[in-house]
């Protein structure tokens, strides 16, 4: 059979002028704040009036570890948001902004696949609104206005050898992960020892994603630490005198974005921190919006349940006082197999036991998402080299799990294929039977907390630490940060903090490298093993293949 690609579907989509889908949510044209005919911003006064409505509810959809073969989280998030309105339910979709790092280096874009997609693609994965240029140029500002304060005197005393807010870029590049700034003399300032991040990582970017309004937004940029005196005493944003033109520069990014899918369902997408090295969720903003305005309201965090759930839980979740209702487990056949020892050539012929000797990564993100008290159902996204025997060995795992597994055909049939996963979904969100709580209490230790999440959701036997980074942790302790919750950042493919680990691997231990202090997002990054918070390209990246063609519509983007 002849499938179309990704690009093409997405370009044959019969899509409605966005009046017509904000007006599903019963937002009025004049509070849709139009970029071209097909997407728009929510004006932050149709936000303030809807405050007093009662919350949907909240659905996440999250999945196991990610390998080669694909699991197809967007595409299910969308799949499933479209097969809730198809079976009559007020729903809306919530998920991330692509950054131009992964689109030009390993993943070539998209928002879903197949025949569950949101659009328009293009325009989504390349400058969309321009929320992420406001975001690199705000935080670049901030950057600009240290070393200028430097230039001009060093009023504040800044130690010029502890300024710790870097520069960034939405792009991936090796390059400039440790640069040397203000070379070449006198006029260009202090040389000074400094890198890049990619934007997605950059604190502002979470903060943008936390912040609840602009005035809580300002406040956020104001207690970002940016650098230390010689005696350790910190350096604000506010002290710099940053925060006030941040927030200019950022107040349009900070209303939710909000575009169509294929099948002309709302789908809020808006905000874009990377789930490996940050918090990997949509913004609180359109979450706690689309939550007002609709009776369900799915949304995705980022790579699999390790990070991307345990995040949304223990941060987004206790940071916006959000309870999830059912989380969805995406899983495929084929990632079972690879997760079984098959190798990706070797997927085509049917290999039950490889995919019964997989299953256990699958149950451990079961148990995992249960210890938060919320309940999990299993949704198998469907390739057609899967076979029916394969379909069962997943549903009879999952069954032993005490979860159910549904198949899914949404890539191929659009809502059509969701219809048993989506009237599920809504039975278990309709009954409550979620009894949320995260995993750990704010007054726990950093370390402690370091060590809850790295031993019940990683099974980790212990966290390797030195000495300079406990008595960092006890220093932002002691001086009232100990409250805030952990950012764990860690390879996205495997419970360890090595990448080539698949399965459910026990008998390990979780290297901590380096920790960094967001004070103005709320959390501390622990970085663990080899992640890098400027990602690389790969030996072949996606922009090789990414091309205008003859009638000038984009190629390579898939």
């Amino acid at each position: 059979m002849d499938y179309k690609s990704d690009i093409e579907i997405a370009r044959a989509a019969n899509k409605k002028p966005i009046q017509e889908i904000g007006a599903k949510l019963d937002i009025p044209s004049e509070h849709l704040l139009p970029y071209g005919h097909d997407k728009a911003k929510v004006s932050q006064e149709f936000i303030n009036s809807v405050q007093g409505n009662e919350n949907g509810k909240l659905i996440l959809v999250t999945a196991i570890n990610p390998t080669p073969a694909g699991e197809g989280k967007t595409t299910t998030t969308v799949g499933l948001g479209d097969g809730l309105n198809k079976i009559g339910k007020k729903a809306a979709i919530c998920i991330r902004e692509a950054s131009l790092g992964p689109c030009f280096g390993m993943k070539g874009g998209a928002a879903g696949g197949g025949y569950a997609q949101v659009v328009p693609m293009e325009e989504m994965n390349l400058h969309f609104t321009g929320d992420f240029h406001a975001i690199t140029s705000a935080h670049n500002l901030l950057s600009a206005m240290i070393d200028n304060h430097i230039y001009w005197g060093n009023k504040l005393d800044i130690d010029q050898r502890r300024v710790t807010w870097r520069r960034v870029m939405d792009m991936n590049d090796r390059a400039l992960r440790d640069i040397v700034t203000s070379l070449g003399g006198v006029p260009n300032g202090y040389p000074r020892q400094t890198g890049f991040d990619i934007t997605v990582a950059s604190e502002v970017m979470a903060i943008l994603c936390l912040a609840t309004s602009l005035e809580d937004l300002q406040k956020r940029l104001g207690d970002i630490i940016v650098a230390s005196r010689r005696d350790k005493s910190p350096i604000y944003c506010r002290d710099i005198k940053a925060d006030g033109a941040m927030t200019v520069l950022l107040k349009d990014a900070m209303q939710p974005n909000i575009v169509q899918t294929l099948e002309n369902n709302p789908a809020f997408v808006h905000g874009g921190p990377f789930a490996n090295i940050a918090h990997g969720c949509n913004s609180v903003m359109a979450t706690t919006t689309a939550l007002k305005i609709a009776d369900y309201v799915v949304t995705e965090a980022g790579f699999g349940a390790d990070l991307g759930a345990e995040k949304f839980m223990n941060i987004k979740c206790r940071k916006a006082n959000l309870t999830p209702s059912v989380v969805v487990v995406v899983a495929t056949v084929r990632a079972m197999k690879m997760n079984g020892g098959v190798a990706k050539k070797d997927l085509g012929p049917e290999n039950v036991d490889a995919v019964s000797a997989g299953c256990p990564n699958l149950g451990r993100h079961i148990e995992n998402i249960k210890s938060f008290g919320v309940p999990v159902v299993v949704a198998i996204n469907h390739f057609i080299t899967d076979t029916e025997a394969e379909v069962q060995a997943v549903k009879d795992y999952v069954e032993v799990q005490g979860s159910e597994a549904i198949l899914c055909q949404h890539w191929e049939k659009g809502s059509e294929g969701t219809v048993k996963l989506a009237t599920r979904i809504a039975e278990i969100a309709d009954a409550d039977m979620a009894n949320f709580a995260p995993l750990y209490s704010d007054d726990l230790t950093l370390f402690e907390k370091i060590e809850t999440v790295a031993k019940r959701i990683y099974r980790a036997d212990e966290v390797l630490a030195d000495g300079k980074i406990r008595n960092q942790l006890k220093e932002w302790e002691d001086a009232g940060y100990g409250h805030l919750p952990v950012c764990m950042a860690k390879t996205q493919y495997s419970f360890t903090t090595d990448p080539n680990r698949r399965g459910a691997p026990l008998g390990h231990s979780v290297p901590v490298r380096e920790v960094r202090l967001s004070a103005g997002a709320g959390f501390i990054v622990v970085i663990c093993g080899e992640i890098m918070t400027m990602p690389g390209l790969p030996s072949v990246p996606a922009s090789e293949n990414i091309m205008l063609n003859d009638l000038g519509q984009i190629e390579g983007l898939f």
